[in-house]
Parts: C-alpha cells; structure tokens; sequence
C-alpha cells in the first residue's frame, strides 16, 4: 500500500466522562459478539480478540465482564449493524459503523453530524467501494520476507507486508485475520503487536487544511459524542500546518 499503516480513528479519550463513553461503546460491542457467537472467549474468536483489544484500550475488567455476564443472562437490549457513509470536510471520505437498538435515532444524530458541519451524508456504498476491509497486524521488526515466508508457510492469504522505520505491517483480508495472527504468534511467541485489528484501509488520501481542519475536529468530536456510533474510518490527512 506504500505507506506505513496509520490508524484512522478517535484518539483515547483523557477525560473521564470521554473514557466512560469508550467503555461505553466496548461495552455494547462484546454484548452484541458474546450474544451473537458465545460468551466463552476460547470457542468465540471474534469475542477473544475484542476482549484482548479491549484490555490494550485499558477498560476495566469490570466492564467487560459485565458485558459477558449481560450476554450469559440472555435478556438486554437487541443492538443491530449500521453503517453510514459519505463525504466530510474537506471533502473527505467517511464510513461510520454504529450499533443501535433505534435506526430512527442513530440514523437522525449521524445525519445532524454531517449537516451541521457541511459534510454530505450518502447512500450505502457511496464510498464503501474506496475502501479494503482488512486485517492489519504491527510489530516491531525490519525483515519482511522472513515475515511473508512464514505466512506463506502457513497457507495464509497475504495482501502485503511492509518494513517502514523498524515496524513491520502485515495487510490480509479481514477473513484471514485468525489465521494472520496464529501464524505470527506461533512463529514468534514473544511479539508484541503494535497495532492488531480488522479496518477499513482506504484505497486513496484527501488533504484536510485551513478553514477545514477545524470544521473536520468538530466533525469527528460530535461523532464520538453519538453513543451508537462504534468505529469511524476516512481517509483525511488532516494538514495543521
């Protein structure tokens, strides 16, 4: 892809009322996996690396495991895929994926976001197709071809893998995601991934500068306050200079 791997979305949050809406949204997202395929993260994959995504993003335990044991109990809340696409600022593109229990709301407070900041709010697919859903995996390292030869003797299907200033990026389809990940982990048993998740990896980039770039925080600001709202991915390069 010719380009170190940047992970497109909402920093962090550093104020405790921004990291309780993280929690938040974890929350929802292993009830919703644990519901859907098991609450035992040994037989559910996709539970289990959430769960371990999770713990890196620093949620407490408390949270998680009471998103499981809401699960176990079989009663709660029916949360649903969304996902919403367009243009922001700038003229960027947007994918915004939400779980809601109310399409009416979520799809109300997404549209309030890209209207309120001139963005353009468009119909599925609009930019889906500008995008690859991939599993991306990053740790330190600088020796690619070892690093294909071993995926390639574990019969994964690798779309590419790159050596930028001492950090290794591996791109698979977001299906070979388990496979990726088993393959370096029993290969190197002591890797410390940098980055492991499933993504959208925009195929293009569009500079965000001057009067944009302001309108483009608060773009992303209001999305992150929306709580049905999960992930946001675009392809903005935002220039503050």
């Amino acid at each position: 892809m010719g380009r170190k791997f940047e992970v497109r979305k909402v920093s962090m949050a550093k104020t405790a009322g921004a990291k309780t809406k993280v929690y938040s949204k974890y929350g929802k997202e292993i009830y919703v996996v644990a519901k859907n395929g098991g609450t035992d993260p040994q037989a559910n994959l996709s539970l289990r690396r959430l769960i371990e995504k999770a713990k890196k993003d620093q949620v407490p335990s408390h949270v998680i495991e009471k998103a499981i044991d809401k699960a176990a109990g079989g009663a709660g809340e029916d949360y649903v895929p969304a996902r919403y696409e367009g243009f922001g600022p700038g003229g960027c593109m947007v994918i915004v994926d939400c779980l809601t229990d109310n399409n009416n709301r979520t799809i109300t407070d997404v549209r309030n976001c890209f209207t309120k900041t001139s963005s353009k709010l468009g119909v599925e697919g609009t930019v889906g197709h500008m995008f690859d859903h991939q599993a991306v995996f990053a740790f330190a390292g600088d020796d690619e071809d070892a690093i294909l030869e071993i995926l390639m003797e574990a019969d994964v299907d690798v779309t590419e893998v790159e050596s930028e200033e001492g950090v290794i990026t591996v791109y698979a389809p977001h299906t070979e995601f388990n496979s990726t990940r088993t393959a370096l982990t029993d290969a190197m048993p002591d890797i410390q991934f940098d980055a492991e998740e499933i993504t959208f990896i925009p195929q293009t980039e569009s500079e965000v500068s001057g009067d944009d770039v302001a309108t483009f925080d608060k773009f992303m600001d209001m999305l992150e306050d929306c709580d049905d709202v999960q992930h946001v991915y675009h392809n903005a390069v935002v220039n503050r200079d």
